[in-house]
């Protein structure tokens, strides 16, 4: 269906409320002493790791009650790092440049570039999708989460930004274009950089790079993207305001928004009914991280 300026009309949640979980999932004490010890462990050791850490995030929200499931993420090191490890053409930093003091950003390092970015296995999350579909009960709806191709963009060192964003573009969309094609309903394009860094990039150009990555999948799914600062061990990495990415991301091509409020002890709430004059508004009421 189309509006009468000739805009495709979004896929509006016909459910008042929905509830449902964004981002990484906490991960149990035990799965973060295993994640120390991993030469411990066999492959089909492994496995099983893999199958209970998924099982402990997706049973706590069936018990919660949630509308929409995810496996928390917890396959992975942090929400996008792991991905790096399915790149061709990069060289993975051998250790963190820092290691001294409390977590923080700067204590993630950069891979080099030395060739064409390639990702011939995919990103991973098909694998991931699988496991969710075998371990999640039947009734909750099943989403899957990729990062954005500026955010993995961040991570990489030899090239300018924008340029590696472009080339990391056909990756994740070829990933997107799989999810779907593998039966996924519901994905979120992750693009916490883009919020970081629209106070002082074109935040236009930000939406023009995140309408073209989905555009293969738009209308096939139930597609939302979520808007943060960071919270890497709940340290944020940018000025925490919304204002500077209106109006222009009233124009993201998605279904639906996901705002960061619980931790910004809703700030900018006004936002969210502007927001919803374009698209669904998910609004973060739990900070899983406190």
């Amino acid at each position: 269906m189309s509006t009468a300026d000739g805009r495709s009309r979004r896929n509006m949640q016909p459910t008042p409320i929905r509830t449902t979980v964004i981002g990484s999932y906490p991960f149990p004490g035990w799965l973060e002493f295993a994640a120390l010890h991993l030469d411990q462990f066999g492959a089909a050791d492994l496995a099983e790791l893999r199958d209970d850490a998924a099982r402990a995030a997706i049973m706590d929200q069936v018990d919660a009650g949630l509308d929409v499931i995810t496996d928390g993420e917890q396959t992975r090191f942090d929400f996008n790092l792991s991905f790096y490890g399915y790149i061709d053409g990069i060289a993975l930093e051998p250790a963190p440049i820092r290691k001294f003091g409390p977590p923080a950003h700067d204590q993630r390092g950069k891979h080099a570039i030395t060739g064409p970015l390639k990702a011939p296995r995919g990103l991973g999350s098909i694998e991931e999708f699988e496991r969710l579909k075998r371990l999640a009960p039947q009734g909750p709806a099943l989403k899957m989460s990729v990062p954005g191709p500026y955010t993995l963009s961040g991570r990489l060192a030899g090239k300018d930004r924008w340029a590696a964003t472009e080339e990391l573009l056909p990756i994740v969309r070829d990933e997107l274009v799989a999810l779907v094609n593998a039966g996924c309903a519901e994905i979120c394009v992750d693009e916490p950089s883009r919020s970081c860094y629209a106070h002082k990039e074109a935040p236009d150009r930000f939406v023009e790079i995140f309408n073209r990555t989905v555009a293969p999948i738009r209308g096939r799914c139930r597609l939302s993207t979520h808007l943060c600062f960071g919270n890497y061990k709940a340290r944020a990495i940018a000025p925490r305001q919304y204002a500077p990415l209106v109006p222009a991301f009233y124009e993201l091509d998605v279904d639906e928004v996901h705002l960061e409020m619980a931790s910004r002890e809703f700030a900018e709430l006004e936002l969210i009914g502007e927001f919803a004059k374009h698209m669904d508004v998910s609004v973060g009421v739990i900070d899983v991280k406190s």
